[in-house]
């Protein structure tokens, strides 16, 4: 019997997966608040700004660590104050911090209060590749380098829960309060799996997302030490991240942290909520084949799968928000996955041109990026591509966001290390 998660090769383009007939859709979830703190900002107004105007936050920085040699890296930083304390006064990680300030974004936009919400139904699923990061590395510092005594609050700061328990308490969640770190895939999983939540009936409203705040000098190192991240043109240190270019170079570290309130629709209606986009697929799965190298095959089967949780058909979908690294490996493997489910027939490009890698916190930023394109009906370009690698065959968005109607749904890829993939589609309502 066939593997219905098996998709044929290349050449078919997808057209066996179009004839399929598609299910009846699972319950579709309401979107009915977002929160940013990214290198393009914290508004949405200058989100969309920077957004569909290809402009990106990128700097060149020098890092020196002990007697080796100077790193000249190319990162996107965010201007974010993070000596914010949490409600019960202790110390707070940076990317927690950045967290805390997301969810309280998305629970304002979506008007939540005591009256709207039971707290025994509202969840947290939160995302993060490596929380507590940079707490971890200050903490290495003082007692190795310095010999200080260690914080006796070190490891609530470190704990990779901290920030969905941080979350939890701020807003008195007392449904699950999940955290998944499934690297680079972490917070579109810990959307997807807050979906699933909503849908079996265990919570009818979750605040989900993702941070990630590496730019310690320890986890700098490291990421440099893969020789994965580009290095910044002398000359113009904004173009150092070029997915799909054939001379891509590798990605620019991003830090930041996006959180979404998310709820069924029946919720949604009976508190006089209004949604205009909601979530209607999700997929996740693993490679099982390399830590490192992605598997094009299990990120077909991601995709399918996804579209069928959506009821939906390949040509369905008018934008694909691709995870796109501007990495050799990375690049060439999803070419050939979305060639192989789509054809040339979806529109595609990479945001991490602009706003950087965000690891375990970018899936999240990326689907507000797709939402945005679908509330607008304005697909982003792929910032500084301006030769794509010839071998892949795919419709780039490049050069100015462009302009579509009859825009309906939009599919948010992230694939990680460790093989992971997860796949989120969103719609209008």
């Amino acid at each position: 019997m066939r593997d219905p998660y098996i998709v044929p090769p290349a050449s078919t383009h997808g057209k066996l997966a179009a004839r399929r007939s598609a299910p009846a859709h699972a319950a579709r979830i309401a979107v009915s608040g977002v929160g940013l703190v990214t290198p393009m900002g914290r508004m949405l107004a200058d989100f969309d700004d920077a957004l569909f105007a290809g402009r990106s936050a990128v700097v060149a920085q020098t890092h020196t660590v002990g007697s080796f040699d100077a790193m000249q890296l190319a990162v996107a930083p965010c201007d974010f104050d993070d000596s914010e304390r949490s409600s019960s006064r202790l110390p707070l990680d940076r990317g927690t911090a950045m967290a805390l300030a997301a969810a309280r974004d998305a629970v304002a936009q979506a008007g939540l209060d005591a009256t709207s919400v039971d707290p025994d139904r509202l969840g947290v699923y939160w995302g993060s590749g490596m929380a507590g990061s940079a707490s971890f590395d200050a903490t290495a510092r003082a007692l190795y380098a310095a010999h200080r005594r260690v914080r006796p609050t070190t490891v609530l700061t470190t704990m990779p829960n901290a920030a969905a328990a941080e979350i939890a308490l701020m807003f008195g969640a007392r449904g699950a309060a999940l955290s998944y770190a499934c690297a680079c895939a972490s917070s579109s999983v810990a959307i997807g799996e807050a979906m699933r939540a909503i849908r079996g009936g265990w919570i009818d409203m979750a605040i989900v997302g993702g941070h990630e705040a590496q730019f310690s000098a320890g986890m700098l190192a490291s990421w440099h030490a893969m020789r994965v991240m580009a290095s910044p043109p002398a000359d113009a240190p904004e173009r150092a991240c070029r997915p799909f270019s054939a001379d891509r170079a590798g990605f620019a570290l991003g830090e930041g942290a996006a959180a979404l309130v998310i709820e069924s629709e029946a919720h949604a209606r009976e508190r006089g909520a209004m949604p205009a986009v909601v979530l209607s697929g999700y997929a996740t799965n693993c490679d099982s084949m390399h830590m490192t190298q992605p598997d094009p095959g299990g990120q077909v089967r991601a995709m399918c799968a996804a579209l069928r949780d959506a009821g939906l058909r390949p040509e369905d979908i008018g934008y694909l928000n691709a995870h796109g690294t501007a990495t050799g490996a990375g690049d060439a493997a999803e070419a050939s996955s979305v060639h192989t489910v789509f054809g040339a027939g979806v529109p595609v490009s990479s945001t991490k041109a602009i706003h950087g890698h965000l690891l375990g916190g970018g899936g999240a930023v990326e689907l507000i990026a797709t939402l945005r394109a679908l509330s607008c009906g304005l697909l982003p370009p792929t910032a500084h591509l301006q030769t794509p690698d010839p071998a892949f065959a795919l419709d780039f968005v490049r050069g100015e966001a462009r302009e579509v109607r009859g825009l309906r749904h939009a599919m948010s890829n992230a694939f990680a290390f460790g093989g992971t993939n997860a796949v989120l589609v969103a719609s209008l309502e």
